[in-house]
């Protein structure tokens, strides 16, 4: 088996590349052209020798329509996107041109082919919800121009594949971190700025909202249930644990682990609060868990890990 993975130098890229290379899959990654290879995901699971990249970007369709060339891929992970939330406030426009128009072009890269297709969605889709737990049936009102630009992406995977066949599922993953996670996001930001706290380069850390709740899993977890999908029928899935914590708990939590007082280091600043937030978010795993998959880490386990491996970070 071929798959091409878009964003493999990301956390979940990384993840699922370590993931298929151990099932034997050859494994092909796009990967924008930076200055400085941006590698350091690969490089910490071992594994940068064994996949093979190509330059690439979701804004430009030629450059898509080679790697489809180079990978002859069985199955294509769609994983990159502009995917941190507070930057898509700042740039909507390239929001919308990477995470919206960029699946566009690769689905029309594979509309009349085999290829099985997986589309990374996202329970930031849900953003304003009335119900306790959101499953595949509850209705999007994303908060912020990441989740409408996801939105966009997912319905028109849904299109494609109503319209033209083409063998393609979508997971609505909720928030899923690992010592992986990039260093803007709030839960790695609290991993790092306890060891720097214990490294004496600062004294306090500050936040955002820490009443907000999210349904937080480990990405080794989630990219597991990528794979699954793509070896069923086309579908849907809301990816989750089924259980909310909020961010205060992640921090009662992650300095506890440290040995730390959190309410010795910790403040709120007004400046890390979005223009428009999301309070609350709690998946519904049900419908994954009917095809054999269930999570291995629990919320205290996941963030073990991330205290005791927080020096996994970029160079």
């Amino acid at each position: 088996m071929r798959a091409l993975i878009t964003g493999i130098t990301g956390q979940d890229g990384a993840y699922l590349a370590e993931l298929l290379l151990g099932m034997d899959y050859e494994v092909f990654g796009l990967k924008r052209r930076l200055s400085t290879p941006n590698l350091w995901r690969l490089d910490a699971l071992g594994i940068t020798e064994s996949v093979k990249i190509i330059d690439g970007d979701m804004t430009d369709m030629a450059s898509l329509s080679r790697a489809l060339s180079i990978s002859l891929p069985d199955e294509v992970y769609n994983l990159a996107a502009q995917s941190f939330v507070p930057s898509s406030f700042d740039s909507p426009n390239t929001t919308f041109d990477i995470n919206a128009k960029g699946v566009i072009n690769l689905l029309e890269l594979l509309r009349f082919s085999n290829i099985k297709f997986y589309q990374a969605s996202t329970s930031e889709m849900f953003g304003l919800v009335n119900v306790e737990s959101q499953d595949e049936n509850t209705p999007f009102h994303p908060r912020s121009p990441y989740g409408v630009s996801k939105a966009a992406a997912h319905y028109a995977t849904i299109n494609y594949r109503e319209a033209y066949g083409l063998q393609a599922s979508c997971g609505i993953l909720f928030n899923h971190e690992s010592p992986l996670r990039g260093e803007e996001f709030v839960t790695k930001k609290i991993t790092n700025g306890i060891q720097d706290i214990l490294d004496g380069k600062t004294e306090t850390l500050a936040l955002g909202n820490l009443e907000a709740k999210r349904d937080w899993g480990h990405a080794r977890d989630y990219v597991e249930a990528m794979w699954l999908m793509l070896q069923k029928d086309p579908n849907d899935y809301v990816v989750a644990t089924g259980e909310s914590h909020s961010v205060k708990e992640f921090v009662n939590l992650a300095f506890a682990k440290a040995g730390l007082n959190p309410e010795k280091h910790v403040i709120v600043d007004k400046k890390y609060l979005r223009p428009s937030d999301v309070p609350i978010l709690c998946g519904s795993p049900r419908k994954i868990k009917e095809l054999g998959w269930s999570p291995k880490y629990n919320f205290e386990g996941m963030i073990e890990e991330m205290v005791s491996q927080r020096y996994l970070k970029a160079a």
